[in-house]
């Protein structure tokens, strides 16, 4: 089976949500003994050294990308209000990297395309006129989704019209997209049913997250206790804003609680007031070098976003590590989760007090939540049982075409 993936970043090393996903999804079916071709847009935002990738999966792919400068241009953004294009979306087409994939395409014949997200989906057509390939839209959130929610929580009028005209072109694009591809890869049954509502006709399946649970090994008599902790990209809004409520309404309360709690949070592009935020108890530690010695080092693992879709890696990935997480219902969508047995669920100020209060009176429930945490993760999210089944759909789509 010869299957081309093409994604909005390189996801070597894999040290974020997305890149886990297609790391992963790339290891599992590279075990099912696919031949695997990646392009990759090497965003400005998220550039990698390529020449500096050292790892065995890449070894095992034919791997090629494209430098794209996709930062927002505050005239671009002015002048696409006058056009019927996406910004979010159109800011990651090139003309040349179209170019290398018309190449790629004329050199190779595929079995499966495979288009890891939204942003990369102004390449089908470029596809769509030199392969013969069954061609699938793995959809890693519900993009105009998170638009609208940001826009109905933002308070100033101005970015408010605008994140809301961001939206609709999005669900505009996106709705007129997902009935153009063979099959639909949503990530949670929730992303399914909402693809539904958009008059998708296509075929449909659920692929989770999935993860190598080998890789995530727990030690408890390395846990200190009682700490909490957040770890998550702040580039991606959704993380930044909801850490940023959790600090200003939740955490001053928090800490009065006891002199020897800990907060400590972790993730790429720390913004400035984080570090400059007025409490002792409070430990920012920007990038970790090791996001599994970080989760394991510490005992509750707090994730207070408020807007996204799609399903969150990082509570899969404290899953698997037996973590007692407190997180928003907006945060735990699309996960199997059972609030007080294998998850806690908050959703305001006095939720998350009560319950943080709780598990500091009660240790017992974060060993309990934890250990069911963990079943959770392997019954789910294993990535050899989640890959397996995605290669048997490949090639029942290949064999009915």
């Amino acid at each position: 089976m010869k299957v081309l993936l093409l994604t909005n970043r390189v996801p070597f090393p894999p040290n974020n949500g997305y890149s886990i996903v297609v790391y992963n999804t790339i290891k599992g079916l590279l075990r099912q003994n696919a031949e695997i071709t990646l392009f990759s847009i090497n965003s400005s935002k998220h550039y990698v050294d390529v020449d500096d990738i050292y790892d065995p999966v890449f070894e095992k792919i034919d791997f090629h990308s494209y430098h794209i400068n996709t930062e927002v241009n505050i005239w671009d953004a002015f002048f696409n209000i006058f056009s019927s294009d996406s910004y979010n979306v159109s800011r990651f087409y090139s003309d040349e990297a179209a170019k290398l994939l018309e190449n790629i395409l004329r050199e190779k014949e595929f079995d499966v395309i495979q288009f890891e997200g939204l942003f990369v989906v102004p390449y089908l057509d470029t596809v769509k006129a030199l392969s013969h390939a069954r061609l699938i839209y793995r959809a890693h959130n519900i993009e105009h989704d998170i638009w609208e929610r940001l826009a109905v929580k933002e308070h100033f009028r101005p970015r408010k019209k605008y994140l809301e005209f961001l939206a609709r072109r999005l669900k505009i694009y996106e709705t007129e997209q997902i009935n153009r591809f063979h099959q639909i890869f949503a990530i949670s049954q929730r992303d399914k049913q909402k693809f539904v509502l958009m008059g998708c006709q296509t075929k449909l399946d659920v692929f989770p997250v999935a993860i190598d649970l080998a890789k995530y090994k727990v030690d408890v008599s390395k846990t200190v206790y009682p700490t909490l902790f957040h770890l998550g990209a702040m580039d991606w809004r959704p993380n930044k804003e909801g850490l940023a409520w959790f600090l200003d309404e939740v955490w001053p309360d928090i800490e009065s609680l006891s002199r020897e709690l800990r907060f400590y949070i972790a993730g790429k592009n720390m913004p400035r007031d984080f570090f400059e935020y007025d409490s002792d108890n409070l430990i920012v530690e920007g990038e970790v070098f090791d996001a599994v010695d970080f989760i394991n080092s510490k005992a509750i693992m707090i994730v207070p976003i408020l807007t996204g879709t799609g399903m969150r890696v990082k509570i899969i990935e404290g899953m698997a590590m037996q973590k007692c997480i407190i997180a928003t219902t907006a945060a735990a969508e699309g996960i199997e989760y059972q609030h007080k047995k294998n998850i806690l669920i908050a959703d305001t100020t006095d939720e998350f007090y009560r319950l943080i209060l709780q598990c500091l009176t009660q240790p017992g429930i974060i060993q309990e939540i934890g250990m069911n945490a963990r079943i959770t993760a392997k019954t789910n999210h294993d990535i050899y049982q989640v890959t397996e089944k995605m290669y048997e759909s490949y090639k029942n789509l290949v064999e009915t075409a």
